[in-house]
């Protein structure tokens, strides 16, 4: 099954629902129901948060090196810049999140906008 396996009107919103939603719902239910049973400390939950830092990585690896759209045609050293130069503001704002991500947007933008 793929995104274009069916030619009908629904099946995109019957294929995101399946393929995307329901499992971000089960996932979350088990996290709710096994999170309260585990230590912090615990093996398990330290590889699920390396698992969940893996992935969100690999997203915003993707973003940068790879992205669609509009932001296709910003150079690479312009997306790798603003990247590097918003977590180095968010290092040294005390990593503060917002901080971040509005140097590293900022940045995107100027630049673009000076091109």
């Amino acid at each position: 099954m793929t995104w274009t396996s069916f030619s009908t009107w629904w099946w995109p919103y019957l294929f995101i629902l399946f393929a995307g939603a329901l499992p971000t719902y089960v996932f979350r239910l088990m996290g709710v129901i096994v999170g309260g049973r585990i230590r912090e400390d615990s093996e398990a939950l330290v590889f699920v948060r390396c698992v969940a830092t893996a992935l969100v990585a690999g997203v915003i690896a993707q973003l940068i090196l790879y992205p669609n759209g509009e932001l296709a045609n910003a150079p690479l050293w312009l997306r790798v810049g603003s990247a590097a130069s918003g977590f180095f503001a968010f290092l040294l704002a005390g990593k503060r999140l917002l901080v971040g991500i509005a140097v590293a947007e900022i940045l995107l933008v100027a630049g673009w906008i000076m091109l």
